[in-house]
Parts: structure tokens; sequence; C-alpha cells
């Protein structure tokens, strides 16, 4: 791979799978075609080449805007510290020495 004149990411990308097609896009010279015949491995056999998986993406709940207890929850979230505050003020105030 490190004598390889197009580096080894050429050679890597085409690992694992018929790379003619990569090879002859090329445009490879004379003698890079009579180096192949010292490097070629052998043919792959189509049936062992396993099928392509199409792409399924998973279930998605559907969008439900009525979620009560969650819409509670971040009110609350929103309205307790609002509420300890106002507490906090109301006690100051009326603890206060003039």
């Amino acid at each position: 791979m490190d004598d390889h004149p197009g580096g080894d990411e050429v050679l890597l990308s085409a690992t694992g799978k018929d790379a003619t097609d990569d090879f002859e896009d090329v445009g490879h010279s004379d003698s890079a075609r009579e180096m192949m015949e010292k490097y070629y491995i052998g043919e792959i056999d189509p049936k062992t080449v396993p099928a392509k998986r199409t792409y399924i993406p998973p279930q998605q709940t559907p969008y439900n805007p009525d979620k009560t207890p969650e819409f509670v929850i971040k009110i609350l979230q929103f309205l307790v510290p609002l509420l300890i505050l106002g507490l906090a003020i109301a006690v100051r105030h009326y603890t206060k020495k003039e």
C-alpha cells in the first residue's frame, strides 16, 4: 500500500468489494495494468456478497399536543420558583425593621 501512487486511501476505499470499476475509472497506464497481474487476487463470487438492505426507519409515536401531565409539570417548573421568590420577598418586606 505504501508504494501505490494514488495513496493507500484509494486502496482502502475499494476493499471488500469488486474494485474493477474503480480501477477502470482512474485510467491506469499500461505499466499499472501489468503490475495488476502481479497483485491480482481473484474474482468475487456474487453469491457470497450480502444483499443490500433497505433502511427502514423506526416507528415514531404520533405527536400528541394534549400531554396534560407533561404540561402541568412544565407549568409547575415555572411557577414554583416564582412562588418561592414571591414568598421570600414578602417575608423580607414584613419582617424588615424600620
